[in-house]
């Protein structure tokens, strides 16, 4: 019997010249959870896509639990006992919990007539093998994104799956969510399921993993027991890069006060105080329904206040627009930079100068091409946006590079106040370094900062105070010496 589920050997893709994989090897022992780990554009999705049949690579061997396979497709993948749960779970949302778990195996079985005794019988199976209790009558698109992963996942056993494949698992949860997540692999792999997942999130990947994978530029850079890793290798496997160790300065408070917000209140939030003061970097941190990102919104013109007053360099001020932000010198990068931050099919030029356009026209309005691609071109090279050509789509960067150009654009206007809506979600760890390191230094030269984040290391790592919330409501404030995982915790950040 073979004590490897997975054995992939020397797979080589490429899409149009370019090498996305150049003779990747995976092996994943069973029962174990074993760790994909990678930057952006390292080759993880191409790898798990080949794995699963999507791809067929143009060289290399797949072999499944002992058996090889010279073209894997889907079908031959499911059948081997591979599931794989994408970030976007794959489900329906306009169907019901039952018609998203029952429709594979009906099809698979090729029925042509079913009844709804026999949809819910498979329903009830499901969701009974992670004790999973859920509405099966509900609409998909009506329940929280924990509750769509987890009907992703009883759908994978009911097909029988042998390896679970879970890319970025935890982006979107709570931390509750996260820790039920956990237990149910946990559980899963006590029943003999392996777990293949991808993450870069150094805490998960040190609590749940058994053995990890790393690859760079689509190659292996090294795969050992996690038992061997440490946080200084990982960061730099991952990235090829020696970190500097920071040492975290806690900002002696300047007396100006920047930004004050009393007793605010907004849909989503009520009766929010706090000063922001030159040069300081608070964060804004609480789980998802905190409140925290509608008080984001309300700073930038976003959310209609209710009541409560907003104080902005010693003058009372409305925001009650976008526009009105801006002339005040506020800036919001936004929490989903995809649909709320870009203009994914145009070039980096045209999504770094957006902001600037008026300020950049000349008389009547012309603007001058050149003139764009100059400071595009200054905020690329300051700011460190990898891009060989900026005048190529902003969707052609990596995740970390996207979100540079988001604050590019609003750092070009120089504003007084920075709020980032959870500023390092979805990039990898040499990008998340860069953008910590980019925010100590504009703190340094006097930016106020706003640091909106479940990430309780991120918040650690970054801020000198920090506000907590839970139900729309402060529930404390941490600065110095008492900002540490222990203190969030007690807090239920």
């Amino acid at each position: 019997m073979a004590e490897n589920i997975l054995s992939v050997k020397g797979i080589k893709k490429s899409f149009g010249g370019v090498h996305a994989l150049k003779g990747v090897d995976l092996v994943i022992k069973k029962g174990e959870t074993h760790c994909l780990a990678g930057e952006n554009g390292c080759g993880k999705s191409t790898i798990i896509k080949v794995i699963s049949g999507f791809y067929k690579p143009d060289e290399g061997s797949i072999e499944v639990d002992g058996k090889g396979y010279p073209v894997m497709t889907p079908a031959e993948a499911i059948r081997a006992g591979i599931q794989v749960i994408y970030q976007d779970f794959s489900i329906f949302p306009n169907l019901t919990v039952i018609e998203n778990l029952a429709f594979n195996q009906v099809l698979a079985n090729k029925k042509k007539v079913v009844n709804r005794k026999e949809f819910r019988r498979i329903a009830e199976e499901a969701v009974k093998k992670i004790n999973f209790e859920v509405d099966l009558d509900a609409l998909v698109e009506t329940l929280p994104v924990a509750d769509k992963q987890l009907i992703a996942i009883s759908r994978a056993l009911l097909d029988n799956a042998k390896l679970i494949i879970m890319d970025e698992p935890t982006t979107a949860l709570t931390k509750k969510e996260i820790e039920r997540l956990f237990e149910i692999i946990a559980d899963l792999k006590k029943n003999g399921v392996t777990i293949l997942f991808v993450s870069h999130k150094l805490d998960e990947v040190f609590e749940l993993s058994d053995s990890i994978t790393i690859l760079r530029n689509g190659e292996n850079v090294i795969s050992c027991a996690t038992s061997e890793m440490t946080e200084e290798k990982f960061a730099y496997y991952m990235t090829g890069r020696q970190f500097e160790k920071h040492e975290k300065v806690v900002n002696k408070r300047n007396d100006e006060v920047v930004l004050e917000v009393k007793e605010l209140s907004a849909p989503g939030f009520e009766d929010v105080s706090f000063q922001l003061h030159k040069g300081e970097i608070l964060g804004i941190t609480g789980q998802l329904g905190s409140g925290r990102t509608e008080l984001s919104l309300a700073l930038f013109g976003l959310l209609k206040t209710t009541s409560g007053t907003i104080t902005m360099n010693g003058k009372e001020v409305s925001i009650s627009s976008v526009q009105a932000a801006q002339k005040l010198g506020i800036a919001l990068v936004p929490e989903d930079r995809l649909t709320e931050g870009l203009f994914l099919p145009q070039s980096i030029i045209r999504n770094i100068t957006v902001t600037k356009l008026d300020q950049l026209a000349k008389k009547a309005g012309i603007i001058n091409t050149k003139t764009l691609e100059e400071e595009s071109a200054k905020w690329v090279a300051d700011i460190g946006v990898a891009t060989k050509d900026h005048s190529l789509p902003v969707q052609t960067l990596s995740g970390g590079n996207q979100q540079k150009v988001v604050l590019a654009r609003w750092l070009a206007n120089n504003p007084d106040v920075l709020i980032l809506n959870g500023p390092t979600v979805g990039v990898d760890i040499g990008a998340k370094h860069d953008i910590h390191k980019l925010l100590r230094e504009l703190a340094k030269k006097g930016m106020a900062i706003i640091v909106v984040s479940d990430d309780a290391a991120e918040v650690i790592e970054t801020c000198d105070n920090v506000i907590a919330m839970q139900g729309g409501k402060v529930t404390g404030f941490l600065s110095g010496e008492d900002l540490n995982t222990y203190s969030l915790a007690a807090m239920n950040v």
